[in-house]
């Protein structure tokens, strides 16, 4: 009598596998987590107060709002060297318009902050048309916009433009240039809502496609943890008072940081979610293949670097309302901070791979390893050694996961 034949069990998922967590994700929470437990305790308690971690996402802001752009850059096979002359180029406009030309003449600062936004994306699309329409490598175009721009910034005034208007301050986190408690409390309360019901959508939608889903008890877990760390860091805004108030009145999250915060998260939800981020992906993976498909190639990388100038402006403003002023070399190295912080977040600079969250992790990594190693008085000319070695460690990781996982 034979055995009846066996079904064999579908092989056993590992944690990982079950949660859906992107490795590269993970390496990075994990790397920050250390970081900061590091600095905690080198500078005898001071790096994780309430001070220090609000001071530390307003300087993460305008990299923060920069690095998204940038990784939407990189996926799609291109490169932007001229974000940090063109940030000093466009706050220098916005400072010399509402500071002199337009100065008493109602509505100073608003208009300069749409004729700065406005140039931003000029320059944006001036990039785009080239390398799209005329095949100048990027590289080439942008190293030549970063030489120019930089020197057009000097041509525009060579000496440091301040005080610059009370209400555009608001922009850089000023005075009032924070939400306050009970709307930082609102903010996250809506932020969850809308981590909950993407999360629901997104479920749908892969299952309707038959694709396929996490566990239930996985996509609980998942979004659990999520949430926390969205209430936390709220909290964290919160536990910071404004200064001088007695009682104590929460400052909330700083203006530029709501700013980050929003620009970080409708990338990721466009760069995921929508026509526009599957095609970015799509040129990034296969550039024929995509032209193929029926996508304007082309016209789609003029659209990527327009919004790269867009969101470059947008990050002017904010630093030269931080400051409070506008110097002939704002911004000057910032766009190895930006790609850095991308690369860091493991965007493969070959293209067709890269994550908006990847990205934010690795400009507060960037943030976090300046801000601390400044607590504790490692001189700022050596601060950029640490940044390096991170940078380095950061992509032969990326490196290892790429080969393994072309490997399986």
């Amino acid at each position: 009598m034979q055995n009846a034949p066996t079904t064999p069990s579908a092989p056993r998922r590992s944690l990982l596998e079950s949660l859906g967590v992107d490795l590269q994700l993970l390496t990075m929470l994990l790397a920050l987590v250390i970081v900061w437990i590091g600095f905690q305790i080198w500078s005898e308690g001071t790096f994780l107060s309430p001070r220090n971690l609000w001071f530390l996402a307003v300087q993460t802001a305008v990299v923060g709002i920069m690095v998204g752009g940038m990784v939407l850059v990189i996926v799609a096979r291109q490169i932007d060297l001229s974000v940090g002359s063109v940030l000093g180029f466009t706050a220098m406009i916005m400072a010399v318009l509402q500071s002199h030309a337009l100065s008493g003449k109602g509505w100073p600062w608003e208009l300069a902050l749409l004729v700065g936004l406005g140039v931003g994306v000029l320059i944006g699309a001036f990039n785009g048309y080239l390398t799209a329409y005329w095949g100048v490598p990027a590289f080439v175009v942008t190293l030549a916009g970063l030489l120019i721009f930089r020197n057009a910034t000097f041509s525009v005034s060579n000496i440091t433009i301040s005080p610059l208007d009370p209400t555009f301050q608001i922009l850089g986190g000023g005075n009032n240039g924070s939400i306050g408690g009970f709307w930082t409390w609102v903010f996250g309360g809506i932020a969850a809502l809308l981590i909950i019901w993407q999360t629901l959508l997104g479920r749908a939608r892969r299952q309707r496609n038959g694709f396929a889903v996490r566990p239930v008890w996985a996509e609980v877990l998942v979004t659990g943890i999520t949430l926390l760390i969205v209430f936390g860091f709220v909290k964290v805004m919160n536990d910071y008072p404004i200064p001088g108030t007695n009682p104590p009145v929460p400052a909330g999250i700083s203006v530029p940081v709501l700013i980050a915060v929003v620009v970080l998260g409708f990338l990721h939800w466009m760069s995921r979610s929508t026509r526009f981020g599957r095609y970015i992906y799509a040129i990034g993976g296969n550039p024929e293949a995509a032209l193929l498909a029926g996508i304007n190639v082309k016209r789609m990388l003029v659209y990527i670097f327009m919004l790269m100038g867009f969101l470059t402006a947008l990050a002017a403003a904010v630093q030269a309302a931080r400051l409070n002023a506008a110097t002939p070399g704002l911004g000057m190295n910032l766009e190895l901070t930006v790609i850095a912080g991308a690369v860091i977040g493991g965007t493969v600079l070959s293209g067709g791979s890269g994550t908006i969250l990847g990205a934010a992790l690795g400009s507060l990594l960037i943030s976090s390893l300046v801000n601390g190693l400044g607590l504790v008085g490692v001189p700022t000319e050596q601060q950029n050694i640490y940044v390096g070695i991170v940078l380095l460690v950061a992509v032969l990781w990326n490196t290892i996961t790429n080969r393994r996982k072309g490997s399986r």
